[in-house]
């Protein structure tokens, strides 16, 4: 709230406002401009108001409606306790007052650092507006240090049309991309915590943290190329006297190399001088604030001031042009090879640059005798016709000669030039595509008002507005740059990039007014500015990053302070940033840092698209100019921008970025963000299933779909952790895996109990690499459950069709008499479900993954019975201490179903009379058992009978198979082979063995 000496402030400094124009004579333009300017503000800012809410009464408890509709908006309170809003004008001051470009954390951090010792409650600071929040922090960094140092020579050198594409390019490739921005800004509550929250609370961990750190990159790298050019305009334009590495009488490599090194060295002085500011605390960097914004309008305007000026009187900056070679003024003050003196002719400096003495008659360059000197104008004025010259590009080699269009020149044939350090030469080897990449760093920075969302009143407000005006803005700036630079400006000296035509001044600067020193301080200051700004931010959301856990390798980046300042995220952002300075070299910088932006933007654009196809129930943005097609479009033109600007970096930042989401997705923390991103791959396994129930799969893409059902014991442990051992070596990853557990109980009371089972069974998954599902089923008896699991396992078009499950242990003592009987009503139910049944026996002695061996070897029978699919697969994994063999009674029923199976395929019988052969052969095979064990007959025990208590006789394993089909409703199948009896195996030999029935 204001004091009454504010009042009186401000109605001063309105009345003065309102007599300038009656007191300040018109003869003088500099007060013309002041009042204004003053009068700009006053009317703007009056009409405009604060944006906070009015008082709606001057009367206190008042409820009529009408009084407060005749008395809104107007401040009649008398005394200050009266009053609820801040006059307007004293708004805009104190909003001034406040400024600052720091993104959010910034203050909290300031201030936590002031009020260390103290004690005192820190005041929040007030909540900013469109204007002040979103606005202005964006239009500062956007305009930056392209558009200072390399828009000029990116007009001249791709021509105003091709200039004026690529401008509009990078432009809508932002300007979409703030749509999207826009549509996640206004998708529910705009969390505090800036761009990073943002995104990655409504795109999820995965994209989320892949755009943190590709925007985190960018940010760090932008350092580094404001840093270069901060140092550039030093050693240039400023004081070139300061160089460590002498560049004079230098040419070529040597100069080039000369010229790196003192950026190196300069670059590397300067980032040490701001990390350290920044580290020591950012109230320094944002009491700063307000002077780089001025700096930066002040040189917008005075651009603009001098293109208006040059129509009427264009400044003198002549250039001098020997042929069509455009020379270096440096060294000389006349461009003329002789003058008039004294009613004398006399040599000029020009000639002894040439030449070997100043007479006449001393030897010269072979190019300068032959040649003449003309002197041009290098701003003709907007009047001028320049336009017309400056249409199309002119895209040079390196070391090149920058020549004048239109003027001709004498060229000795296979003469070699000499002096080239005397002319404008070409530093880089030019194309469209480079201009691209060098140009788009200048279009970054919309993401500066959503850094601040926590510190802004109305976040979804605020945000699209602010930052779809400033880019809208920043747009009209620079296209409009494009037509008055190749309107005004000679393109001679367009194309050369450090004005060494133009006595050493900054091309740009050459067309400010009243004075280039206007823009080479303003863009000095502003490049500082940018730079502490990038090592402010850049470190804060390496903070947020790591403080979120999604990089576990990064979590050491989020520690700092006592009050919060990110020591550690600095450190990382100062050696990752020097690494950009040892690059020395702008142009080379400044394709880095659009990879990563562009990266980062198109994930933006990806992420917003996908999610509106896909319907997520959470994303429902609000922006009405918002549609899929447009960050479907802005995806589409980062990703071509990308590999126009240079598609080994392009393929290299895609490879990154790749590598983090991935990262992410598998060694990240598993955060419930509520993202979106999810319902893709929901979508995609719908699609596959709806695809999956359109036929069964033919033959050639049968796959074992194994259901592998496991036992646990009374802790809720696995009992056969080897079965999944198998599983894994069966299966290698492929295909569909369902491990499944019974638990006897009611789901009510044993609710905890499955959950803890369904835990153990994921833990052993993974343990032994076994990719897959696990389920639990609860019911009142183990027979039922484990019926449910073969019925109602899978899903759709994905359903086991192969169950694995283990041989009952002691299944002859009569005390254990159910796992025998609930193991065949297991093969029962496999049987008419069309499933394969594999049955393990001694599977503890199967080998783990981790386990090699040297010896031992694996027998596999195939028989085909009458085109029936009947494979009997025995696999006998011997690991031995001595020698041993096969079971005698295996091999010898094997050997005697291919006899029959042989005999069959010899006589040419009918399908029908085929089947009847192998039914009489197998009635025949079961009345032979029946004989030689006639107590099978008797008991024929089913599935729902009890034994005999008084029966404590062990039965022989033959008995198990006559059970299994005495109750098959299906057709009847050929008989199994036996398994061998435990007193078949050799002492000191551990046998595995195991049938497939299909």
């Amino acid at each position: 709230m204001l004091r009454p000496l504010e009042h009186f402030s401000i109605a001063v400094s309105l009345s003065h406002c309102t007599e300038l124009n009656h007191t300040v004579p018109r003869t003088s333009p500099w007060s013309c401009v002041a009042s204004a300017v003053m009068l700009m503000i006053c009317l703007c800012f009056l009409l405009t108001g604060d944006g906070n809410p009015k008082e709606s009464s001057p009367f206190i408890n008042s409820t009529d409606p009408e009084k407060n509709q005749q008395y809104d908006g107007k401040n009649m309170a008398l005394f200050e306790e009266e009053m609820d809003t801040i006059p307007m004008v004293s708004s805009l001051l104190s909003s001034l007052a406040n400024y600052s470009n720091l993104p959010q954390g910034s203050k909290e951090h300031e201030e936590a650092e002031n009020n260390e010792g103290s004690r005192k409650k820190p005041v929040q600071a007030p909540r900013m507006g469109t204007l002040m929040g979103v606005y202005l922090p964006c239009l500062q960094n956007i305009l930056g240090v392209i558009l200072f140092l390399r828009m000029t020579w990116m007009v001249g050198i791709g021509g105003v049309i091709e200039a004026f594409i690529i401008v509009l390019m990078c432009c809508s490739t932002t300007m979409l991309t703030a749509i999207s921005m826009s549509a996640i800004a206004t998708n529910g509550v705009v969390p505090a915590g800036g761009s990073y929250y943002m995104i990655s609370r409504s795109l999820g961990p995965e994209f989320g943290g892949a755009v943190g750190i590709c925007f985190y990159l960018g940010t760090t790298f932008a350092g580094a190329m404001y840093i270069l050019g901060c140092i550039e305009i030093l050693l240039v334009y400023i004081v070139p006297q300061a160089a460590i590495f002498k560049m004079e009488g230098l040419e070529g490599a040597e100069a080039e190399a000369a010229m790196l090194n003192n950026m190196r060295v300069y670059g590397t002085l300067v980032l040490s001088f701001m990390a350290i500011v920044v580290f020591v605390g950012v109230k320094y960097v944002n009491k700063l604030a307000l002077v780089f914004l001025a700096c930066v309008i002040c040189s917008i305007l005075a651009v603009y001031a001098g293109v208006i000026k040059t129509a009427f009187e264009p400044p003198v900056f002549p250039v001098c042009v020997l042929g069509n070679r455009t020379l270096v003024w440096k060294g000389f003050d006349v461009c003329a090879k002789v003058i008039e003196r004294e009613n004398a002719t006399v040599t000029t400096k020009l000639w002894r640059l040439f030449c070997d003495s100043e007479f006449l008659n001393a030897t010269c360059d072979s190019y300068f005798a032959n040649n003449n000197i003309t002197e041009i104008q290098g701003i003709p004025g907007i009047m001028s016709g320049t336009l017309r010259e400056n249409l199309f590009g002119n895209y040079m080699d390196k070391g090149s000669f920058i020549e004048k269009v239109g003027l001709s020149a004498a060229v000795e044939p296979d003469s070699i030039p000499t002096n080239t350090n005397r002319y404008v030469l070409a530093d880089i080897t030019s194309f469209f595509t480079m201009l691209v990449g060098i140009y788009f760093p200048s279009v970054t920075g919309i993401m500066a008002g959503s850094n601040r969302s926590g510190d802004l009143q109305d976040a979804q407000k605020s945000i699209p507005i602010g930052t779809i005006l400033a880019i809208t803005t920043t747009s009209i700036i620079y296209m409009s740059s494009v037509f008055l630079f190749g309107s005004c400006i000679e393109g001679t000296v367009l194309r050369d990039k450090f004005g060494e035509a133009v006595r050493g001044n900054l091309v740009i600067g050459t067309l400010a007014w009243p004075s280039p020193w206007v823009i080479v301080f303003g863009s000095f200051f502003s490049t500082c500015g940018a730079g502490l700004q990038s090592l402010t931010g850049a470190p804060r959301l390496m903070q947020a990053i790591a403080r979120d856990g999604i990089v576990p390798f990064l979590r050491v980046f989020g520690h700092g302070k006592a009050n919060g300042e990110p020591t550690w995220a600095l450190l990382l952002t100062a050696c990752i940033c020097e690494s950009g300075i040892l690059i020395a070299s702008l142009d080379n910088v400044a394709p880095i840092l659009s990879m990563f932006f562009l990266m980062c933007y198109m994930f933006v654009n990806l992420a917003c698209a996908v999610q509106t196809l896909l319907r997520t129930p959470n994303w429902r943005p609000r922006f009405k100019f918002y549609h899929w097609t447009l960050s479907f479009l802005g995806m589409s033109l980062c990703l071509s921008l990308m590999f126009i600007c240079s598609w080994y970096y392009a393929i290299v930042a895609m490879g990154i970025a790749s590598c983090i989401y991935k990262y992410i997705e598998f060694r990240g923390a598993e955060k419930e963000w509520g993202d979106g991103i999810r319902g893709l791959s929901l979508s995609a396994a719908r699609f596959a299933l709806m695809r999956l129930e359109e036929g069964p799969p033919h033959t050639k893409n049968w796959r074992p779909q194994i259901l592998v059902l496991v036992n646990m014991d009374s802790e809720l442990n696995v009992e056969q952790p080897r079965l999944l051992s198998l599983t894994s070596q069966l299966k290698a990853g492929k295909g569909l895996t369902i491990v499944g557990t019974a638990l006897e109980g009611t789901y009510l009371e044993n609710h905890p109990q499955g959950q803890q089972a369904e835990q153990s069974l994921r833990k052993l998954m993974e343990a032994e690499k076994v990719k897959g599902f696990s389920q639990v089923v609860i019911s009142s008896n183990m027979r039922d459950a484990t019926s449910h699991l073969v019925q109602a396992g899978g899903l759709g078009g994905l359903q086991h069709n192969t169950v694995l499950a283990c041989w009952p242990r002691n299944w002859k003592q009569a005390e254990d008499h159910q796992s025998w009987r609930n193991f065949i009503e297991l093969v029962r139910e496999t049987t008419a479900a069309s499933e394969a049944l594999l049955v393990p026996k001694n599977v503890s002695a199967f080998p783990s993954n981790g386990e090699r061996f040297t010896e031992g070897h694996i027998d596999v029978w195939w028989i085909v019975h009458d085109g029936v699919t009947l494979v009997h697969i025995c696999i006998s994994l011997l690991y031995l201490q001595h020698d041993s063999d096969i079971s005698a009674y295996t091999y010898e029923k094997t050997l005697m179903m291919e006899q029959r199976s042989q005999i069959l395929k010899q006589i040419n019988l009918t399908k029908t009379e085929r089947e009847r052969e192998i039914q009489s052969i197998t009635d025949s095979s079961r009345g032979s058992i029946r004989r030689k064990n006639p107590a099978a007959v008797t008991t024929q025990l089913s599935v729902t009978e009890e034994p005999a208590a008084s029966s404590k006789e062990e039965k022989p394993e033959e008995e198990v198979q006559p059970l299994i089909h005495d109750k098959s409703t299906n057709p009847p199948t050929p008989a199994t082979p036996q398994s061998p009896s435990a007193d078949a195996e050799t002492p000191g030999t551990a046998s595995f063995f195991f049938p497939i029935l299909l």
